[in-house]
């Protein structure tokens, strides 16, 4: 036991060093902080791998040295794998895991910044704006590194008032949206790990079947017409859930490409690079998207021949 928990920690914390120490590819490591602890949940059941996801906190903030946003944001991934881990044991279905574990953690995140905000002294909207600024001088310090020209440096320096505008009012979808991307793929990945070891809810089994529900489209349209509205508060309404929207059709598409994948037995090198492809083009990204959307009218899984 002691072994699994030391482990756990151990995994978790290399996870984070990576995810803190190196430019860009650490932003992507860190998306499988959850993971350590979701595996260890099943594994060891609930009272000692919750030592896992503390002991993994606690290293974080003594190497931070103070509880700041980015603390609270690994701090989150932590309760997505325990969250996880919890709901798969108890065997729900895939909508109500994405939908409560997204749950819970958003409105533990919410808390956490009313707290920091308190304790601070600052209002909620000027420290998301400071993080935001500061990242931006971060991404604009990592492109004059690798290389970006002096004209687009100083063409990106002259919007920041307007880039940082969009991604604060932005937050709340954006939010949303990488909890929900976290979620699915430290869930497909346990998949992967847990694979003879743990029985999954039968949904798990077709997970290149699944659907999102046919009225989600009326939501499209209706965040597509409130974008037409002048005000530009309905905008931001209507831009908000509509990235939300599109990562539900994104996980769609997914489905799709894999069913089709799995289909024509398509060969495991060629899968990894399509995936990377979809991962890193965005024109492709949106493409899958799109294939997720217009799946409702023109079914091309065919699924109600395959159940039937």
């Amino acid at each position: 036991m002691l072994k699994n928990i030391a482990n756990g920690v151990l995994i978790t914390s290399l996870i984070f060093a990576v995810s803190i120490l190196i430019p860009i590819f650490g932003f992507f490591c860190s998306l499988f902080i959850p993971l350590p602890t979701l595996y260890y949940r099943i594994k060891l059941g609930r009272t000692t791998s919750v030592i896992i996801p503390v002991l993994g906190f606690l290293i974080m903030v003594v190497v931070l040295s103070s509880f700041t946003i980015d603390v609270m944001f690994f701090a989150e991934l932590l309760i997505v794998g325990f969250i996880l881990g919890e709901l798969l044991e108890s065997r729900f279905p895939i909508d109500k895991t994405m939908l409560y574990s997204c749950g819970v953690v958003l409105i533990s995140g919410i808390v956490s910044l009313f707290v920091y905000s308190t304790a601070s002294g600052n209002d909620l909207i000027s420290i998301l704006s400071q993080y935001v600024a500061k990242n931006i001088e971060l991404s604009l310090a990592l492109y004059q590194s690798l290389g970006m020209s002096e004209e687009n440096l100083l063409l990106i320096q002259d919007s920041l008032g307007k880039i940082q505008y969009i991604l604060v009012s932005i937050i709340p979808g954006l939010t949303i949206t990488s909890t929900l991307l976290v979620i699915w793929i430290n869930i497909l990945l346990s998949k992967a790990l847990l694979k003879g070891r743990f029985q999954f809810h039968p949904d798990y089994e077709k997970l290149n079947q699944w659907q999102a529900p046919d009225y989600l489209v009326w939501a499209v349209i209706g965040c597509g017409l409130l974008m037409l509205f002048p005000a530009s508060v309905t905008k931001l309404i209507g831009l908000n859930v509509l990235l939300i929207l599109m990562t539900i059709y994104f996980f769609q598409g997914m489905a799709i490409v894999s069913f089709f994948f799995e289909k024509k037995q398509v060969p495991r090198l060629f899968k990894i690079l399509l995936y990377t492809l979809i991962a890193l083009q965005q024109l492709v990204l949106i493409a899958v998207i799109g294939i997720g959307l217009f799946d409702m009218w023109f079914n091309f899984r065919k699924l109600e021949k395959i159940k039937a």
